[in-house]
């Protein structure tokens, strides 16, 4: 029996390549965003319009698979951004819409999913995290408190739908090459660009802008494991892979005030380290 699979933020990035990797390995695949994903149907792939801040958009995309299908043996929870600049400076109405999108979005898709695979005894659900759900760093705090939630969620969830065999699975992307550094430089100088915090915004940008320039991974690398969460087994509760996964494991062991002086260096000297770097 085919599997299916509902694949959100599918329209770029790793959501597009998990929906081709899911595809190319048998899967009648869903793939969801706000955008039109003309690409992804001509190699096939069933497409759904999607936002998740939208409640009725979020019940029409599961009442169309289920309609097709009569299944959802698979979510996978991509769709997010990155909403960076300065506490104090992020509007309160900025920082609901991170948590629209990045949390109460993903976890409204598994309320309405979850009676489905219940139904069937059987289920996984794959919630994209980030390295950056164990450590913050100034002018990202709004964007890593969506992504401790969603880890939080993720391992109650884990333990209250287990024993209905259903796994729930959290793949924490390092720096990925994407459409999301590109937005989260132009947010991080648009609310932290001038006055007080400009000169740690500006290298912050700075770094993104090289990310997406070519150090940080490509997506594909997150696609695979994606790929893999849905297809062993024995699948792990976490998966951690790409540029920065394996240095910042670490970091919530070692004393906060260690921490915060290293992560002010390095935005305070951000220009510096990508020029030596990209000159390499």
């Amino acid at each position: 029996m085919t599997t299916t699979a509902l694949v959100t933020g599918a329209s770029s990035g790793i959501g597009y390549h998990s929906a081709l990797r899911l595809h190319e390995r048998g899967f009648k695949v869903y793939a969801a965003a706000r955008r039109p994903m003309s690409d992804l149907e001509q190699r096939g792939i069933s497409t759904v319009r999607l936002d998740v801040t939208v409640e009725d958009s979020m019940r029409q995309a599961i009442d169309t698979v289920m309609a097709q299908e009569s299944k959802i043996d698979i979510l996978v929870n991509n769709a997010g951004y990155g909403s960076y600049g300065a506490i104090e400076e992020v509007p309160l109405s900025e920082a609901r819409r991170q948590f629209d999108v990045n949390v109460f979005g993903a976890m409204r898709l598994i309320q309405l999913v979850l009676p489905h695979m219940m139904t069937q005894d059987r289920g996984r659900i794959i919630n994209v995290s980030s390295i950056g759900s164990g450590f913050s760093m100034a002018l990202g705090g709004w964007y890593h408190a969506t992504k401790y939630a969603i880890e939080a969620l993720s391992d109650a969830l884990r333990q209250e739908v287990r024993p209905f065999g259903i796994d729930v699975i959290l793949v924490q992307p390092g720096l990925i090459h994407t459409n999301w550094e590109s937005i989260a430089a132009q947010n991080l100088r648009s609310v932290s660009g001038l006055g007080k915090y400009s000169l740690i915004a500006k290298n912050f940008a700075t770094a993104l802008d090289a990310a997406g320039g070519g150090l940080a991974s490509q997506p594909e690398v997150i696609a695979d494991v994606i790929a893999h969460a849905c297809t062993t087994a024995h699948p792990k509760t976490r998966y951690r892979k790409g540029m920065g996964a394996f240095l910042t494991r670490g970091l919530p062991l070692l004393p906060d005030r260690l921490v915060d002086t290293a992560t002010m260096y390095l935005l305070n000297n951000m220009e510096t380290i990508i020029s030596r770097l990209t000159k390499r």
